[in-house]
């Protein structure tokens, strides 16, 4: 009975890290996306609109602490390596709750954008509005913006790739192959895919 307790456990932490919130509404492909303002690790306030000439935008909702976006810390900056030059740059956004996350505070985020020299922005969603707007409940959770005329379209929402432990053994490149579609002008052939991760830690009521 006492070996059953350890596994137990590590379900009900799978359980928790994979569990949506209530409010799971938000964008769909083919959404008009509105602008937002928040403050960077730089302590600027970036938007979109801080980027006139971007061709769109790969928005990453993750963090510091959950063990899956620790994982895809290193694709990401190669994500912004990649199609920022593109016009495609990566803006990361922390909507953890420092309160339940004390690890996701706005000092441990300067820290580790330090740490790991990011060349993208880091920004803190404090009041968690854009990650309601979005629609986003783990990290990490990308959607991809595409400008149409004045309007930035969600053109892709979901997953990186099908392998959060190692990108080498990735067999499917989701994002890739979103944006290899958009960059040659196609519609995405898989503009949707299940973001795996954890919860995104939700302010208390």
């Amino acid at each position: 009975m006492k070996k059953l307790f350890p596994l137990l456990a590590l379900c009900m932490a799978l359980l928790s890290s994979f569990a949506l919130h209530p409010a799971a509404d938000g964008y769909k492909v083919g959404d008009k996306a509105a602008d937002f303002q928040l403050k960077g690790v730089d302590g600027k306030l970036v938007s979109l609109a801080s980027y006139p000439t971007a061709k769109g935008f790969i928005v990453v909702f993750t963090c510091n602490t959950c063990p899956f976006a620790k994982a895809y810390e290193q694709r990401i900056a190669a994500l912004h390596a990649e199609y920022a030059p593109q016009g495609y740059p990566v803006i990361a956004i922390n909507s953890n709750d420092p309160t339940a996350s004390p690890g996701d505070s706005y000092a441990a985020m300067q820290q580790l954008a330090k740490n790991h020299h990011y060349s993208f922005p880091y920004l803190q969603d404090e009041s968690q509005q854009v990650a309601h707007q979005y629609g986003a409940t783990r990290t990490p959770h990308l959607y991809v913006l595409q400008r149409q005329g004045s309007d930035l379209k969600v053109a892709y929402v979901g997953a990186i790739d099908d392998n959060s432990e190692d990108a080498k053994l990735a067999k499917t490149k989701y994002l890739a192959n979103a944006m290899r579609d958009l960059l040659a002008g196609r519609p995405v052939a898989t503009p949707t895919t299940q973001a795996i991760g954890c919860s995104i830690k939700w302010k208390k009521a």
